[in-house]
């Protein structure tokens, strides 16, 4: 391991190789603590029942020391998440309930939409996104702080608002577009 301090230092293909060498599942440990609120957020979003999300989660992650023996797993984010959404497929499938699920929901959950890169880049503009945050219904401010500044998954902004899932989808992308919107305006009318 490359990375000899504190154990969540070191990358999820640092702590996937420990795991593989020794066994030990503190490093595995490690994974399902940075993995649970996206594996959470996913099963969620395909099973629509909290339960059955959490049995999901319980699920794959007692499932996963096994199966990661049996795979070369270059990306352990991607890799997770088709072992996640084919468990999903297949609960589903056993309950004989077929879901349709549009192309842009099936990747809210993967990697690039968890990096956070709308960040403001002068002092000018982060002057404006705080005056326009403040432009923003209740919900959607909510939503778009836990979100965008706390790094919030979807699954963790549904338990701590209580909003529902299509909801808090609703209140992050509706709140980033009039975010947008405003900012844009404040900037042109300061310059």
């Amino acid at each position: 391991m490359k990375n000899k301090g504190k154990i969540s230092d070191n990358s999820d293909e640092e702590l996937l190789l420990a795991f593989r060498q020794s066994g030990d599942m503190k490093y595995f440990a490690e994974l399902y603590t940075r993995f649970v609120p996206k594996l959470y957020g996913l099963c969620l979003k395909y099973l629509t029942d909290r339960e059955a999300a959490r049995d999901a989660v319980m699920d794959i992650f007692q499932q996963l020391p096994e199966k990661i023996a049996q795979y070369e797993i270059t990306n352990f984010n991607s890799w997770l998440y088709s072992v996640a959404k084919n468990h999903c497929f297949s609960r589903l499938k056993k309950e004989n309930q077929v879901y349709f699920v549009k192309m842009e929901d099936a990747v809210v959950e993967n990697d690039t939409f968890f990096s956070h890169n709308d960040k403001p880049q002068s002092e000018e503009e982060i002057e404006a996104l705080e005056y326009c945050i403040e432009t923003l219904t209740d919900e959607q401010k909510a939503s778009v702080k836990l979100f965008y500044l706390e790094n919030r998954s979807y699954a963790d902004i549904c338990d701590m608002t209580g909003f529902a899932l299509s909801k808090v989808k609703s209140y992050i992308q509706n709140g980033k577009r009039n975010l947008k919107s405003c900012i844009l305006k404040v900037l042109k009318n300061n310059n």
